[in-house]
């Protein structure tokens, strides 16, 4: 459903996830449309940082010779196939990367909040809500969302802001969370940066449980709708 929302911006922090190089030119991983992505990523840092919203930068970076990963898939020169600790296409794209102050906070699993102290710091904090945007969405985005709700966090999760290798994964990865968002919304990047401003702003949130029952064929629509 649609409802009006607002929310103080003394309890709320944004949260990027994943946008490293490798989604823009590694072409094994690229993510579609990810130049329109990290504009509305840029639009809500701006907001952020001009409304005093604390900002939080995660990078995905893959260490095998310190971690347990017996399926994990490997190139012929035995390192990971995908953000590899010696891949330079690991940092941060320039035009999203942290500002001075600004927590880089490196993660070697899918979620942000499964493990680490950035969760309990945040809570301390005072925190509630979490701006949620990045990569990809089906995988790091669908993990970390989830792992916040368990901790207690309300997730504002900016369907524009995120994105992963096709439309097809992207949307039904949006729509699946937004299935299971209680306490949270689901808006766009003009949407989300209303509310980091402190104004009012219509949004959707999850209504009963599991109230979006997609198809391959209304899948986009009902996208397009929340």
């Amino acid at each position: 459903m649609k409802a009006p929302i607002s929310i103080r911006p003394d309890t709320v922090a944004a949260v990027f996830i994943d946008l490293q190089e490798e989604h823009r030119r590694d072409k094994r991983y690229l993510v579609e449309g990810y130049d329109k992505l990290l504009a509305n990523v840029q639009r809500l840092q701006a907001a952020a940082r001009q409304n005093h919203v604390p900002l939080y930068h995660w990078a995905y970076i893959v260490d095998l010779d310190s971690q347990d990963r017996p399926f994990h898939p490997v190139g012929e020169d035995g390192k990971s196939a995908f953000s590899d600790k010696s891949d330079p296409l690991t940092e941060i794209c320039h035009e999203v990367a942290p500002a001075n102050g600004e927590a880089l906070l490196i993660k070697a699993e899918a979620s942000a909040f499964r493990s680490g102290p950035a969760g309990d710091r945040l809570k301390a904090s005072g925190i509630e809500w979490l701006v949620m945007a990045g990569v990809w969405t089906e995988a790091c985005i669908d993990a970390s969302v989830r792992d916040a709700v368990a901790r207690g966090f309300r997730v504002l999760l900016v369907k524009d802001a995120c994105g992963s290798g096709s439309a097809a994964m992207h949307q039904t990865g949006i729509l699946n969370l937004a299935n299971r968002l209680y306490g949270g919304a689901v808006t766009d990047t003009d949407g989300a940066c209303r509310l980091l401003a402190g104004e009012t702003v219509t949004v959707w949130q999850v209504e009963g449980s599991v109230p979006l029952r997609f198809t391959f064929e209304n899948a986009a629509r009902l996208y397009a709708e929340l």
